[in-house]
Formats: structure tokens, C-alpha cells, sequence
């Protein structure tokens, strides 16, 4: 019997490795991708309305044992799933007020949100690489699932969001289907809102909405990254630094994973956004540019708040553009910093005068250890280790000085930490934020020229 290859069957072989090889490069298929009772899921990017971080949701009495309760989502009242619940999957124990990790999810005109143990990233594979269902790979009925697949040695299991979930679904045939808890109407304003938003969204093709649920959702993991691993929080104070910063890191990344992995990548992602000279003293220019926002005053006394002052580098250098600004008034300044290392060193800075900036020299005087400020500065500082979140029991201040503070506080810190800076500030007082950092409300309003981010009392 000949040994030889025929050439037919070679060509055969060449030509289904060359379709296998092309199934596999198409990417026509993109899913949110997440943990569940300890094995790997999958569910159309196309039903991910957003992601999300929640918890203390409203009991709904009477609701079904995997009915978490209700959430508002800014505005809109949705219901809550807990999928291991509903799926018999196992649930380690947690506080009731816990964050839980949400995929806010769309089915056809209903919206809620299903809770899942973790959330992993977008994942785009070709369809022609789903696998047919079996029972042997998921602890979750057969028919809820829409298929299998392999991608970077992991075993996906990818949801059948409309069969699970599909309002159009016969209860009989259906024994995880959902019923959304009857609650009371969201408020006028809000439903409102909605329905306006829902008469004027533009038709867009598939295609197009797939593009930009997967932007969104790419988007969303990088500021969940971001809070993971540095506690940066996204919000309304630095959301315009976020964004062309973003449309910086896809250009950077094209053609790469635009997600964030590790310390290191949260650390390149917010490179650029804390404010000039941080750990350092500033430079005459900022000291130049802080004093041009300070009103023109004849007061005897000023009154500082100084909150995240670290290691004390502004509060110094704010002392100094104080003294030059209003040589015969007594100023007092309180820095404050959670950090007990950083704060137990700022009272005793000693400085290389040569390296000084010019301006800072008129006050620094000669130690046994190298320079320091002199007595006059140094009596205006109070340096305390204080949590910025507990009271704050500050008489009225004229300025505020927080630099690239608020941004690593949660969204609602943030809110609550601008409402006490709005209780402490004299009327005429002014706030400095982080230069890249806004005090985003319609209770503050800009001051100054944009060299220093700076707000008073709207």
C-alpha cells in the first residue's frame, strides 16, 4: 500500500485549517464577560446596558427570593437580580448594605440589574467558535444557555439573556423567569426624562450600537480599574480630564488591551493628572498664579483650610504666597492628612536653600539640621492627622486648599466633602482644587483664569 500522500486530501486539510483559522480571526461576536458561583460567563454585549457598583437596595415585599429589591439608577427605578440566587448557585455570606458587583442589562423595553461575584472585561470572539450547550459544563439548566466557548485558555459560558429574562416567555416553560417587581413610579421628573429620551434616541444600526455599548462598556472597566487599584473615583469633579484622557489612552493602546490589569497600568492611565509641583514646593510661577486669584483685601486675619496637605509641601508654599500677599495679616492655616507617616514629618521640613525657589528664600532661616521656614511661618501652620470624612470642626475659613483630594474619594464622598466645603467657606472665600479637577455643581462657580482651578459660592 503506497505511503504517499494524496495531494486531494492534503489540499482538503490545507483549506479547513485555512476556514478554521479565519473563523477564528473574525471577531463578529463581543460579551461582557464575569464570575459565577466560581465558573466563567459570558452574555451579549448588546443586552449590557452598563456596569455598575451598588448596594442597599429597597426590599420589595411579597418579591420572589432572588429579587434583590430596587435601586435607582440616577433617576430611573430599577429591579435587582441576584443570578446566584436564582440559579441555586452558592453565595458567600456578605453584609445586606455590601457593594455588589451589577450588570445593568436590556430586554427588549425592560431594564434592571442582575448581581454576579465579579466583572471581568469585554471579550470578542467569532460566533462560528460557540459550541453547542451541554449539561456538563454549567451548574445552569441547558436551555439558558446559548453555547460554549474557549478564548485565552478560558472556558466561557455564554447566557441566553432573551430566554432567561423575556417577558415573552410562557411561565410554565419557564421556571427562572422574572417578574419585575410592581413598585411605586419613579417621580414625574424622572420618568419624564425617560420617555423624552426614549422618543428622541436616533434609529442606529446594529453595528453601530455594538460599537458604542462596547466603547461604554471598555470605558466603564477602566474606571472600575481605576477605583480597584488606586481608589480613583470617575465622577462629576474630574469626568472632562477622564474622557480626553481616554481618547489619549485608546490612541496609545491602538491595537492593544485598553483595560486595566494591574497597579502599574492604573498608575500610566493617570499619569498627567495630579497638580504641578505635587511633593514639591511650588514653583514662582503657580505660587504667581494662586496669588492672582486671592482677593485684593485689608483684613487682619485669614483662616486656611488645608485637607490631603500630605507631606506639606503646599501647605508651605501656601504660606508663603499668604505672607506676600498680606504681609501684615495673621494667618492661620489647618492641614490636615489621614496619612500618619506623611503628617508626622510636614512640621519638620528642612530645606536645601540653593534648591529653594527664589521667592521662599526671604523666609527661610538657618537650622542645626539645614534650613527651615522661619518662626513667623511656622506659627501660622497647625499640622493634625484627621480623616477629612468624619467632623470637620473648623470655624469659618476664607480658603480652602485640596489639591487632587476629592478624586480619590467615592462619588459619594466627593458630594458629601463639597457640601462641608460650601458650610465652612466665608461668602466671599475661595476653593482650590486640583487643576484637573472641578467643583462641578451649580453651587460653585470658576474664579480666576484657569491657571489655578479655583471656585467660589455660586
Amino acid at each position: 500500500m503506497s505511503s504517499q500522500t494524496n495531494p486531494l486530501d492534503t489540499m482538503i486539510l490545507e483549506r479547513t485549517e485555512e476556514t478554521r483559522k479565519e473563523r477564528a480571526e473574525k471577531v463578529d461576536f463581543k460579551m461582557v464577560t464575569f464570575s459565577l458561583g466560581g465558573k466563567e460567563y459570558g452574555i451579549d454585549i448588546m443586552n449590557v446596558k452598563e456596569i455598575a457598583r451598588a448596594g442597599r437596595f429597597t426590599y420589595v415585599p411579597n418579591a420572589a427570593p432572588f429579587v434583590r429589591g430596587v435601586y435607582n439608577l440616577r433617576g430611573d427605578i430599577i429591579s435587582v437580580i441576584d443570578l446566584r440566587v436564582m440559579f441555586n448557585l452558592p453565595v458567600e455570606k456578605r453584609e445586606a448594605d455590601a457593594v455588589e458587583s451589577l450588570l445593568i442589562l436590556r430586554v427588549e423595553d425592560h431594564v434592571f440589574g442582575v448581581i454576579v461575584d465579579s466583572i471581568d472585561k469585554v471579550v470578542g470572539i467569532s460566533r462560528a467558535s460557540i459550541q453547542p450547550p451541554h449539561p456538563i459544563f454549567g451548574d445552569i439548566n441547558v436551555k439558558y444557555i446559548r453555547g460554549i466557548v474557549e478564548n485565552a485558555g478560558k472556558l466561557y459560558i455564554i447566557l441566553d439573556i432573551a430566554k432567561i429574562f423575556s417577558p415573552k416567555a410562557e411561565k410554565e416553560e419557564h421556571p427562572a423567569h422574572y417578574e419585575a417587581p410592581r413598585v411605586e413610579a419613579a417621580p414625574a421628573a424622572a420618568a419624564g426624562t425617560r420617555s423624552a429620551s426614549a422618543r428622541s434616541a436616533p434609529e442606529r444600526s446594529q453595528t453601530e450600537r455594538s460599537a458604542i455599548v462596547d466603547a461604554e462598556m471598555t470605558s466603564g472597566f477602566v474606571k472600575e480599574g481605576l477605583f480597584s487599584f488606586r481608589h480613583f473615583a470617575v465622577s462629576a469633579v474630574n469626568d472632562a480630564w477622564f474622557r480626553a484622557r481616554y481618547a489619549e489612552w485608546e490612541r496609545l493602546r491602538k491595537g492593544t488591551d485598553l483595560q486595566l490589569h494591574e497597579d502599574g497600568d492604573a498608575d500610566a492611565f493617570l499619569e498627567g493628572f495630579l497638580s504641578p509641583y505635587t511633593g514639591t514646593l511650588w514653583g514662582a510661577d503657580y505660587l504667581d498664579a494662586v496669588a492672582s486669584i486671592l482677593p485684593d483685601t485689608d483684613v487682619r486675619s485669614i483662616n486656611v483650610w488645608n485637607p490631603g496637605c500630605g507631606k506639606g509641601f503646599e501647605t508651605w508654599s501656601l504660606a508663603c504666597a499668604l505672607r506676600r500677599k498680606y504681609p501684615q495679616a495673621r494667618v492661620k492655616i489647618w492641614a490636615n492628612d489621614s496619612d500618619l507617616l506623611a503628617i508626622s514629618m510636614a512640621p519638620n521640613m528642612v530645606f536645601d536653600a540653593a534648591s529653594a525657589p527664589e521667592p521662599y528664600r526671604t523666609y527661610l532661616v538657618k537650622g542645626m539640621n539645614g534650613w527651615t521656614f522661619d518662626q513667623a511661618v511656622r506659627d501660622s501652620i497647625f499640622f493634625e492627622f484627621h480623616d477629612i470624612l468624619n467632623a470637620n470642626p473648623l470655624p469659618p475659613v476664607d480658603l480652602i486648599l485640596c489639591r487632587d483630594m476629592l478624586s480619590f474619594l467615592s462619588p459619594e464622598d466627593q458630594g458629601r466633602v463639597l457640601a462641608d466645603f460650601q458650610e465652612k467657606l466665608k461668602g466671599a472665600g475661595v476653593l482650590i482644587l486640583g487643576t484637573n479637577e472641578t467643583a462641578a455643581t451649580g453651587a460653585w462657580r470658576p474664579v480666576g483664569s484657569g491657571a489655578v482651578s479655583a471656585f467660589a459660592k455660586a
